[in-house]
C-alpha cells in the first residue's frame, strides 16, 4: 500500500489523470462485461399482442418479479422459465383476447334493452366468435370480422347480407385454399350469406381468394406417386439405394363428351293387351219378278227364295315396351393412355478366395419376380400398350466428400456458446487493460526524482566535454550504488585528461566508495542538486 502511495505521490498531474481515467474505464468495462455474461438468455414469450393484452402480461410478470425485455411488440423472458410462465399465464386467462363473443349478451337485461340494442349486441358477439375461430389457424396472428346485416325489415326486398374479414398473417401469407375455407366458415355462420359475398382481406397481400388456385399437374403427381410406390417395394428386397425407378405417364389432355342411345328389340315387355270381338248376322227373303200374277192374291208371285248370313270377328292388340339405354360420357384430361416404367437394380457383391470384391448380377428368376411385383404395383395393362423394363447393373457409387464424423470427448457436453464468448471477451479486455494500460503507468519512475545526466550526453548536462569513458547512450546516474558491482568496470571511468584536474580512477585496487567520494568532491554542484531533489521528494511524500 505504501508503495502505491509513493508512486502516486511521485506522479505529476497529467499522469494522475491518465491513471484515474484508465482505472475507471477498466472497472466500467469489467462491470459491463460481467453484467452481459451474467445476464440470462432471453427467448420469445409472446409476440404480436395488442397494447391492452401486452400490458396485462407485463403487469403479471412484474408481480412475479420476473425479468423481461420488451422489443417492439414482442416480450422476451428467461429461456429457463418460458414454458412455466406460458402455462401459468394461460391458467389466469392471459394474454386476454380482445375479441369478445357471446359473453356480451350476459350483460344485457330485459329491462331497458330495446330490440335494436339486442340486435347490435348479437351481431357484435357473432363477429367476436368468428374472429376467435379464425385465430386458431397457426398462420393468422390477428383477425377482425365485419358483418353487414340489414335487420328484419319486412319492407326491404332483394337485400342480401355480406361480410368482410381482415386478417394479419405471419411470414408466408395465406393460401387461396385457406381463404376459401374462411369464406365458407363465415358464410355458414350467418343465415342467408353465401361464400361469394364474403371478402378476405390480408394486411400484406390484399384481397385473397379472388382467383382460383392454379390446378396442379395431375400427370406429375401420379408419376411421383407411382415412383415412390415402386421404389418402396423394390428397396424392401434389394435394400435402400439399390434401385432406381423412372416412370413416364402419357395422359389424355383433351376433353371429350360422348352421348350414346342403345335400343334392344329382343328385350321387349308387354305392358297392355286390347281384345275386340265383332259378331254380324243378316237374313234375306228372296222374291220373283214382278208380274200380273204376283199382284193376285193367290198367285205364283207370293212364293220366293230366302237367305241368311252370320259373320264373327275377333281383334287383339298387344302393346310392348322395348328396352332402351341412354348414356352420356364426359372424358376429362388426366386419363392414362400409356404407362412406361424403367427399373435399374443393383447386383450383389461377393468376396472371392483372394478377398477381392466380385460383382454378380441378379438371376433371371429374381428379375422375373421383381418385374411381376412392379407390374402389379403400377397397374400394368398390356392392351393399353404399357411397357416395363427391368435391368440389373452395377452401381457406381460416388465417394463421400469430406471426412466422416467422429465422436469426441465434448460431444456429450452441453454448453452455451454465447456465454463462453462473453466470458472470453471479458477475460481479453481485462488482460489488455491490465497489461497495456495500468502496468506501464505503475512501472514508471516518479518525475520528482532527479537524475544525474551522463557526462557528454547533451550540451546542457553541465559536464565538461573532455571527460572520457562516458558514451551518449549510457544511462543517467541516479545516485544509487549497485551492490552487485564486481569491480571498477561496473562504474563509468573518468580520465584525467582534458585539463579538469580530476584524479585518475583507473586503478583496480581503489574501492568504489572511495571513487564515488572523489567524484562527489570534484562535482559538488551536481551533488548538491541531487540531494536537494531528494529532500524535496521526501517533503512531498510527508
Amino acid at each position: 500500500m505504501q508503495q502505491l502511495i509513493d508512486i502516486w505521490s511521485g506522479m505529476n498531474a497529467r499522469r494522475r489523470v491518465i491513471v484515474t481515467l484508465a482505472t475507471v474505464a477498466m472497472f466500467a468495462a469489467v462491470l459491463s462485461l460481467a453484467r452481459m455474461a451474467s445476464a440470462p438468455s432471453l427467448s420469445l414469450l409472446y409476440a404480436g399482442l395488442e397494447s391492452g393484452p401486452a400490458g396485462e402480461v407485463v403487469r403479471a410478470l412484474e408481480q412475479r418479479g420476473v425479468a423481461y425485455d420488451v422489443r417492439g411488440g414482442s416480450i422476451f423472458v428467461d429461456s429457463a422459465r418460458r414454458d412455466e410462465l406460458r402455462m401459468t399465464l394461460a391458467s389466469e386467462g392471459l394474454p386476454a383476447n380482445s375479441s369478445r363473443g357471446y359473453e356480451l349478451l350476459d350483460g344485457l337485461s330485459g329491462f331497458g334493452t330495446t330490440s335494436q340494442m339486442f340486435d347490435a349486441a348479437y351481431w357484435r358477439a357473432k363477429e367476436g366468435e368468428l374472429a376467435r375461430t379464425i385465430l386458431t389457424h397457426q398462420s393468422i396472428s390477428s383477425a377482425r370480422v365485419h358483418i353487414a346485416k340489414t335487420g328484419n325489415n319486412p319492407f326491404q326486398r332483394d337485400v342480401k347480407p355480406s361480410a368482410s374479414v381482415s386478417i394479419s398473417t405471419a411470414a408466408g401469407g395465406l393460401s387461396a385454399k385457406h381463404a376459401k375455407g374462411l369464406k365458407f366458415l363465415v358464410a355458414s355462420a350467418v343465415p342467408g350469406l353465401t361464400p361469394e359475398d364474403v371478402s378476405i382481406i390480408d394486411s400484406e397481400g390484399g384481397l385473397l381468394g379472388v382467383a382460383e388456385e392454379t390446378p396442379t399437374n395431375a400427370a406429375d403427381d401420379r408419376t411421383d406417386a407411382i415412383r415412390q410406390r415402386v421404389t418402396r417395394l423394390l428397396e424392401a428386397r434389394v435394400g435402400p439405394g439399390n434401385a432406381v425407378v423412372e416412370v413416364s405417364v402419357d395422359t389424355v389432355t383433351q376433353t371429350e363428351s360422348v352421348r350414346e342411345r342403345v335400343i334392344d328389340p329382343g328385350s321387349r315387355v308387354a305392358i297392355s293387351t286390347d281384345t275386340e270381338e265383332v259378331a254380324n248376322q243378316s237374313t234375306d227373303q228372296g222374291g220373283g219378278d214382278v208380274t200380273v200374277a204376283s199382284n193376285l192374291p193367290d198367285g205364283d208371285g207370293a212364293a220366293g227364295d230366302s237367305s241368311s248370313s252370320q259373320v264373327s270377328e275377333t281383334r287383339e292388340r298387344v302393346n310392348y315396351e322395348v328396352s332402351e339405354t341412354e348414356r352420356q360420357i364426359t372424358m376429362v384430361p388426366g386419363a392414362v393412355k400409356r404407362l412406361t416404367v424403367a427399373v435399374l437394380v443393383n447386383g450383389t457383391t461377393t468376396t472371392d478366395a483372394n478377398g477381392a470384391e466380385v460383382f454378380a448380377p441378379r438371376s433371371e428368376e429374381e428379375l422375373a419376380d421383381l418385374r411381376e411385383l412392379v407390374a402389379s404395383a403400377v397397374g400394368f395393362d398390356e392392351a393399353r400398350g404399357d411397357q416395363i423394363t427391368l435391368k440389373t447393373m452395377q452401381f457406381e457409387l460416388p465417394e463421400p466428400l469430406g471426412t466422416e464424423p467422429q465422436s469426441s470427448l465434448l460431444s456429450n457436453v452441453s454448453f452455451d456458446a454465447m456465454s463462453l464468448i462473453k466470458a472470453a471477451v471479458l477475460a481479453i479486455v481485462a488482460l489488455i487493460l491490465g497489461l497495456f494500460v495500468v502496468r506501464p503507468v505503475l512501472a514508471r519512475q516518479p518525475d520528482g526524482a532527479a537524475q544525474l545526466a551522463a557526462p557528454g550526453a547533451s550540451e546542457n548536462s553541465g559536464y565538461p566535454d573532455n571527460l572520457g569513458g562516458f558514451e551518449a547512450s549510457q544511462a543517467a546516474l541516479t545516485g544509487e550504488i549497485q551492490d552487485d558491482a564486481d569491480g571498477p568496470g561496473e562504474l563509468p571511468m573518468l580520465s584525467g585528461g582534458g585539463g579538469v584536474g580530476l584524479p585518475s580512477l583507473d586503478s583496480d585496487d581503489q574501492d568504489p566508495v572511495e571513487r564515488l567520494r572523489a567524484m562527489i568532491s570534484e562535482r559538488q554542484d551536481e551533488t548538491v542538486e541531487i540531494l536537494r531533489s531528494w529532500l524535496e521528494g521526501e517533503e512531498e511524500r510527508a
